[in-house]
């Protein structure tokens, strides 16, 4: 069955308040509820412009009480500055009260300067992933759990609240691809990725359904126009921010540069053209769990109309089309 999410990574454009860019966050997922959507996934970042939600589960569960239907998830929760146990233990949480309309999306993050302030430090970014993964994925099973590895080590703890679920934890890897496969979890594509890219990744690393696609969704006779007039800036500074944790150099994208791939290889234009991008990348990509980056604007009004518009002149179209992608959940 084809899924349509919302992707929120709740960037402060330039002259913006950080409490501003949450508000139109929150405002954001209630629209993409009315709109028809599936499900909202809420980014994570520190110190940094580019997305001001420090705690991805933190806005969800204030999400999940504002709403009744959507599913909200983390894009993604890291775990290189989390410890696995707690963030299994939120997730139980909200699971519970939710009625199961949370999930969790993880990553490693980057070698950035969080490492330092949380006292996590650069090994566990380097070389804790896949321990830190896998005592998540225990924890999230239910029972007792306790750890005996390199980054983790403690007697059994029963966990509680203890899970409801049995079955494989709903849980998506972003950047791990190798990982993902070995442990049979779903990927989170990213939006830097166009078709082919993410086809040869799903064909690669097996093929466990769920695989989530990540794409920048701009509807409108001058979504170009608005794209490549309000993005630049935002990525200008945001990408600029990260700030490594030993000095190491770092690649740096060019901010106009980057809007034209996203631009090329996106749904950004009319609702014809947008509709037929998607089917496409659909087809091609292999997965149709599609989540749209929606904040091109950078305003709550653009934003707001911008999901209202891709809930009534393309989603319907994609419905009613042809049934999910073989193998693609």
């Amino acid at each position: 069955m084809r899924r349509f999410g919302v992707f929120l990574i709740s960037g402060r454009f330039p002259g913006q308040k950080d409490s501003e860019v949450l508000r139109r966050t929150v405002a954001a997922i209630e629209a993409a509820e009315r709109a028809g959507f599936d499900d909202v996934w809420l980014a994570e970042h520190h110190f940094m412009p580019y997305g001001v939600c420090p705690s991805a589960v933190t806005l969800a569960a204030h999400a999940l009480g504002r709403t009744r239907r959507i599913v909200i998830g983390t894009a993604v929760s890291v775990l290189s500055v989390t410890h696995p146990v707690a963030l299994a233990e939120q997730w139980s949480t909200l699971d519970a009260v939710s009625g199961g309309r949370f999930r969790l999306g993880v990553g490693r993050g980057g070698p950035w300067q969080d490492l330092e302030v949380f006292g996590t430090g650069l090994d566990r970014y380097e070389r804790g992933f896949e321990e830190a993964l896998d005592l998540l994925l225990r924890a999230m099973r239910g029972g007792e759990v306790e750890a005996r590895g390199e980054h983790f080590s403690f007697r059994p703890v029963p966990m509680v609240p203890e899970p409801d679920r049995r079955e494989r934890p709903p849980v998506l890897v972003a950047g791990s691809p190798r990982l993902a496969a070995e442990r049979g979890l779903p990927m989170l594509l990213g939006l830097d990725r166009d078709d082919e890219e993410k086809a040869a990744l799903v064909a690669e690393h097996g093929s466990p359904d769920g695989h989530v696609s990540t794409v920048l969704c701009q509807v409108g006779e001058d979504a170009g126009d608005i794209v490549r007039a309000k993005l630049p800036g935002w990525l200008d500074i945001g990408l600029a921010a990260h700030v490594t944790v030993d000095g190491r150099a770092r690649a740096k994208r060019d901010p106009w540069e980057y809007t034209e791939k996203l631009c090329r290889i996106h749904p950004v234009g009319s609702p014809d053209y947008c509709i037929a991008r998607l089917e496409e990348g659909i087809r091609r990509a292999g997965v149709s769990h599609v989540i749209m980056m929606v904040e091109a604007t950078g305003t709550t009004a653009g934003t707001v109309e911008n999901i209202e518009r891709i809930g009534a002149q393309v989603l319907p179209y994609l419905r009613a089309s042809s049934p999910a992608v073989p193998g693609s959940g």
